[in-house]
C-alpha cells in the first residue's frame, strides 16, 4: 500500500488533500493511481489515515478518509544520534538505516577529529540526507520522517543533553558498561511514563577525543562499550541504535 506524508493542516473531519508536486506526481505518473484507489496517509505528527482518492489533478488530489489510528509502527523509545561527520558520504547510508531502525533524530557533528571541512555547502547536504530518510520512511511503512538537522559543533550541543532520560556515548577504551548494562539499569527511566529520550553519541572514523568523552560525561552521559570488536562509525550507529531497540522496544 503507497504512503504519503501530508501536514496536519491538510487534513480535515473526513477529507484530506494531498498538494505537493512531488507525491502528485508520483501518484499520476509513477504509481498510475486513479480515483477509488486506497493509500496510507500520515500527518507526520501522531495519527496515520487509510483513505480512498476521490479526485485526482495536477495540482491537487483528494481523498476520503476510511480510518484513522494513532502511530502503530513508531517506537516509545525516541533516539536522537549525534553522528561525528564522517567523510565520503558514508552518512547517507547511516540516515538510511538509521530510519529504517526508528531513529526520531539525526544530528551531524563536528567533531574533534572530524576530517570533513565545512565549504558551505552542509546546507546541500542536509537537504540530501533528509530526502534519504523521506524515502527509507516510505519504505519501512514509518509514521514519521526522522529530522535530520543542520551540522552543528560537539560543543553546542552539550546543552541540550539535560533534556534526554539517558546519553549514551559508546567508546572504544570503556571496558567496566556495557550498552546493555546500561540500558538495562531501570534507574534511568521515567516512573509512570512510556516514551522514554535517548542521546546516542557515535564519532567520527578517527573517534572521540578524551575531552569530548570528558565533556559528555560530566553533562550527564554514560560511557559505554558495544563489544569486544571496534566498529566504523558507518556501522556503530545503526548497531548501536538496533541495541535500544532490541532491549527496550522488543
Amino acid at each position: 500500500m503507497s504512503r504519503f506524508f501530508v501536514p496536519p493542516e491538510n487534513i480535515g473531519v473526513r477529507t484530506i488533500e494531498i498538494t505537493d508536486p512531488g507525491d502528485l506526481h508520483h501518484m499520476r505518473r509513477v504509481l498510475r493511481l486513479r480515483p477509488g484507489d486506497e493509500v496510507d496517509v500520515s500527518d507526520t505528527d501522531r495519527w496515520e489515515y487509510h483513505a480512498r482518492i476521490e479526485i485526482l489533478e495536477e495540482d491537487s488530489a483528494m481523498l476520503t478518509i476510511l480510518d484513522k489510528q494513532a502511530f502503530a509502527a513508531e517506537p516509545k523509545t525516541k533516539v536522537t544520534l549525534y553522528q561525528g561527520i564522517p567523510k565520503q558520504g558514508k552518512l547517507d547510508g547511516v540516515v538510511q538505516k538509521c530510519t529504517e531502525l526508528g531513529i526520531r533524530e539525526i544530528v551531524p557533528v563536528f567533531m574533534d577529529r572530524t576530517v570533513v571541512a565545512d565549504r558551505g555547502n552542509m546546507g546541500k547536504k542536509a537537504e540530501r540526507w533528509r530526502k534519504i530518510a523521506a524515502e527509507a520512511v516510505k519504505q519501512c511503512r514509518r509514521g514519521i520522517i526522522p529530522g535530520v538537522r543542520d551540522a552543528v559543533k560537539m560543543e553546542d550541543v552539550l546543552e541540550e543533553l539535560a533534556g534526554f532520560d539517558l546519553v549514551l556515548i559508546p567508546y572504544e577504551n570503556e571496558e567496566s558498561l556495557s550498552i546493555k548494562e546500561a540500558l538495562q539499569d531501570t534507574d534511568w527511566r521515567p516512573p509512570g511514563r512510556k516514551e522514554r529520550r535517548i542521546a546516542l553519541f557515535i564519532g567520527p572514523e578517527g573517534g572521540f577525543s578524551d575531552e569530548e568523552v570528558h565533556a559528555v560525561c560530566s553533562a550527564g552521559g554514560r560511557s559505554v562499550s558495544l563489544g569486544r570488536t571496534i566498529l566504523r562509525t558507518e556501522t556503530a550507529g545503526p548497531a548501536a541504535l538496533a541495541m535500544i531497540m532490541y532491549e527496550l522496544e522488543l
